[in-house]
């Protein structure tokens, strides 16, 4: 289904069962693009809830879903049943693998990348220029890379260049300002270790005490 209020560009090729509503835009291009040629591709049963633009050169899986005002910039290649919340801004040259949740009002700056079964909390803050605003600070971006199954929680940020390891654990508010190893679990600013993910109690075992 597609919204008469829906643009879909010329070079957009789309699976069967996929769900474009009103306002969303496909096949954008950019300012800098020269090529106008450009193919965009989305597979079966994805839905682009309304407001939200995908701009050209992008490769993206079946079961892609987003919220409302997402921005999908050019060139990102997203695997198979992703979903990206509602206002957040995936730049360009990103790797998305499958089954990757990113949530509500999450910043995803150029180079990241983010491996099968990542879970990106709301708010989260992805970096990745070394030297903001210098005048060659574009030559020096680093992005973020975020490990198989790994958990981001809501706010926190990572800074340029840090590896996080398959299913680490970010806290909420963490500012992460170097790699996370493997089943890590990170919190504070700046993060540090606070145990492994094996260690946490179960869930609905925990005894800290409720607020007086």
């Amino acid at each position: 289904m597609i919204s008469s209020a829906a643009i879909i560009g010329e070079q957009v090729a789309h699976g069967s069962g996929c769900r474009f509503e009103d306002f969303v835009v496909v096949g954008r291009y950019t300012s800098h693009d020269v090529n106008k040629d450009m193919t965009t591709s989305l597979g079966r049963d994805c839905i682009i809830r309304s407001h939200s633009i995908i701009y050209a050169g992008n490769v993206i899986g079946d079961r892609f879903k987003t919220g409302h005002h997402v921005v999908i910039r050019d060139h990102n290649r997203i695997g198979h049943d992703v979903s990206v919340g509602s206002l957040s801004n995936v730049e360009h040259h990103v790797v998305i693998g499958d089954g990757v949740r990113i949530h509500s009002q999450t910043f995803i700056p150029e180079f990241c990348e983010l491996a099968a079964g990542a879970w990106i909390g709301p708010g989260v803050r992805l970096t990745n220029a070394k030297y903001p605003n210098s005048t060659d600070a574009k030559s020096n971006l680093a992005g973020v890379y975020v490990g198989e199954r790994a958990v981001i929680g809501a706010s926190a940020v990572i800074l340029p260049g840090v590896q996080i390891g398959d299913r680490a654990l970010i806290g909420a508010g963490s500012v992460v300002t170097k790699n996370v190893y493997a089943e890590a679990v990170v919190s504070g600013n700046p993060a540090t270790v606070i145990c492994m993910v094996d260690e946490l109690p179960p869930q609905g075992d925990q005894d800290e005490k409720p607020y007086a």
